[in-house]
């Protein structure tokens, strides 16, 4: 068997990893490239199977470019695309049409004639006819000769729910109540998500003849070990892809972090046993035995797969002291340096004391959310902090919060003698059009400003409980955001240079930055790419090489303690501290408008992860916390 074989033996689907969506996006749009041009030669149609949503957005971009700046033709290519909300107005915000034509087909020469996407806008008893149509006309081609797929969390492909048959075929269904939820944020609430879709089934994309599976992130890897390694089932509607003889996985690193050759390569043969694999392996033997560290054994090391790691590196004892003082080495209640001190074990540097730390916000609450606690053992160490609030965050809030403001403006106007027409007016405007507002529509520019303010406004009395002065509040409201919509610009230039230019202004020790690539609405993965190259561009300035940069995660997702380089002890009362100043973000406060999957508050979300990474520490043998934030650096 060769190596690649062994390596890939759990997996039932030929799956490729890339180090990252952007360079697996580009290899899939090679793919297509390559199609289209061996069927001109030809002159043969190539007919796409498409898929809408993020995952596919950056393969479009590629697309799009090939076309602008190489010369590739759509002239030849014929599209189908998996489905659409039903029912739906091709020009609605949410509509796929409307997805499809921004992305891709408004920028190539494709054939309006042959864009197929299925009809949210007809009547009830016309959809089966259609269905047949649609079925019908990918016959007529030939059949699909590439179907690219993204995944939902329920497994789903397409629109196709679990309980779907491997036979079925183009048809309307209902949607899952875990797909509504996950398409909440592009309906501004889960109350305006349609119930039903209409949809290619699972023959229909089986009958494609090479079909190409993609998935980014980590939110994305339990459901990804499931279609690449787990039984044929239909309540993983993907597994059916095993069955399929030209299925391409794509994934990056983040989605491939479940899959057995990446989480636990020592099950699968011999491992070239690294520091960072050799401290995974042990901590997730500690896991599986329920033992801390320093009790694991040989036995349980030989059982365990990993007795090639204690016949070259052991016995057991030496191991496990050694990767117990890596992981007693990360924790410090000293995040900022602690100074006059030995600093050779500890995860920062003492000097210089203090520091200049630039905390870098996504959204107007994810400093306090992520690494309130943090933050506020920074301030009361002295160190001059700094929070840069990346947007405005203004699509996720209420409109009812609006209406409130616009009452106060008006009340205190009147309190005070200030009444004016001009203020009249537009309050007036404000209220008129939220009555009037259908579900989805975007605000007006008014209306985003209010909803800007409101989160600005939250944020500094946030900072401001924490003890940081509204001074070193940067309210940077990167354009690339500023839509209105949930579906945001691509990352600018624009939003780069003022990155830079803000990290140029303050001259950091510190940065630190939302290193979890599994927000839901992609904010968190556009703000860390602009961070990352505003750093690149500056590296080579002299005061960039004494400054560190520690990635943390958000309300989504936590580091594991393998990965984790700096872990600080939360207290009690600092924790309750934590938590008041995230309820100072009001708006967001109760029910916040895109949960996500997780019902839970954000308050809740960041007290019961901190207290989970304070609990895997204790389990492994080491001090017992409230709660541990976590952090990793990032070596530019």
């Amino acid at each position: 068997m060769l190596i690649n074989d062994v390596e890939r033996q759990f997996e039932k689907l030929p799956t490729q990893i890339f180090a990252d969506a952007q360079e697996a996006s580009i290899s899939v749009a090679r793919t297509i490239r390559d199609l289209i041009e061996s069927k001109k030669k030809n002159n043969e149609m190539a007919v796409l199977g498409l898929a809408t949503g993020s995952t596919p957005t950056r393969v479009y971009e590629e697309l799009v470019r090939m076309h602008k700046e190489e010369g590739l033709s759509f002239a030849n290519v014929a599209t189908f695309n998996l489905d659409e909300y039903y029912p739906m107005q091709p020009e609605s915000l949410q509509s796929y049409v409307r997805f499809m034509k921004e992305y891709l087909f408004d920028h190539i020469d494709i054939k309006r004639e042959n864009v197929h996407i299925p009809d949210g806008t007809l009547d009830l008893g016309e959809i089966n006819a259609f269905c047949q149509s649609y079925e019908e006309k990918i016959a007529g081609l030939g059949g699909l000769d590439i179907q690219i797929l993204g995944i939902g969390r329920t497994g789903h492909i397409g629109f196709n729910e679990p309980g779907s048959m491997a036979t079925s075929r183009t048809r309307l269904i209902t949607l899952d109540k875990i797909t509504r939820v996950d398409a909440a944020s592009d309906f501004f609430g889960e109350e305006n998500v349609p119930r039903r879709a209409v949809t290619m089934g699972v023959g229909t994309i089986s009958n494609a003849k090479k079909v190409i599976l993609m998935a980014w992130g980590e939110g994305k890897a339990g459901i990804m070990k499931k279609a690449v390694e787990g039984e044929v089932t239909d309540i993983v509607p993907a597994t059916f892809l095993q069955n399929h003889a030209n299925t391409q996985v794509i994934v990056d690193e983040a989605a491939a972090a479940e899959l057995t050759r990446v989480k636990t390569p020592w099950l699968v043969g011999p491992c070239d046993w690294t520091d960072t694999l050799r401290r995974k392996a042990v901590t997730w033997l500690c896991r599986k035995v329920n033992k801390p560290i320093l009790k694991v054994t040989d036995e349980d090391y030989n059982e365990h797969g990993m007795s090639d790691l204690i016949t070259g590196q052991g016995p057991a004892n030496k191991i496990n002291i050694k990767i117990f003082n890596e992981l007693q080495h990360t924790i410090t209640g000293w995040p900022g340096g602690k100074p006059n001190a030995d600093d050779s074990h500890r995860p920062e540097r003492k000097s210089p004391f203090p520091k200049r730390v630039l905390i870098f916000s996504p959204h107007p609450d994810d400093d306090v959310i992520s690494m309130g606690g943090t933050l506020i053992r920074l301030v009361d160490h002295g160190h001059e902090v700094h929070v840069a609030y990346q947007t405005s965050g203004n699509i996720a809030v209420f409109d009812d919060d609006v209406v409130r403001f616009v009452d106060f403006n008006l009340d205190f106007n009147k309190e005070f003698g200030l009444d004016n027409e001009p203020v009249e007016k537009i309050n007036r405007g404000i209220r008129d059009f939220i009555v009037n507002k259908t579900p989805g529509q975007v605000d007006s520019p008014d209306i985003q400003k209010i909803k800007g303010l409101i989160r600005r406004s939250e944020a500094k009395s946030a900072i401001r409980y924490c003890g940081i002065p509204d001074e070193r509040a940067h309210f940077m409201d990167l354009p690339f955001y500023e839509t209105g919509r949930v579906r945001k610009k691509p990352l600018s230039e624009e939003d780069i240079r003022l990155t830079a230019d803000l990290i140029d202004e303050i001259k950091p020790h510190q940065i630190y930055a939302a290193g979890d690539l599994s927000d839901p609405h992609g904010t968190h993965r556009v703000c860390l790419s602009a961070i990352m190259q505003a750093i690149k561009r500056l590296k080579n300035e002299a005061w960039m090489q004494d400054c560190w940069v520690w990635l943390y995660r958000g309300a989504w997702q936590e580091w594991g303690v393998d990965e984790i380089e700096m872990a600080v002890p939360i207290s009690p009362l600092e924790l309750q501290r934590k938590k008041r100043a995230i309820f100072k973000h009001q708006s967001q406060k109760d029910r916040p408008l895109f949960p996500g999957h997780d019902s839970r508050e954000f308050w809740q979300r960041a007290e019961d992860r901190n207290r989970a990474t304070a609990n895997e520490y204790d389990a492994l043998g080491l001090a017992e916390y409230e709660a541990i934030e976590a952090f990793v650096r990032w070596h530019f």
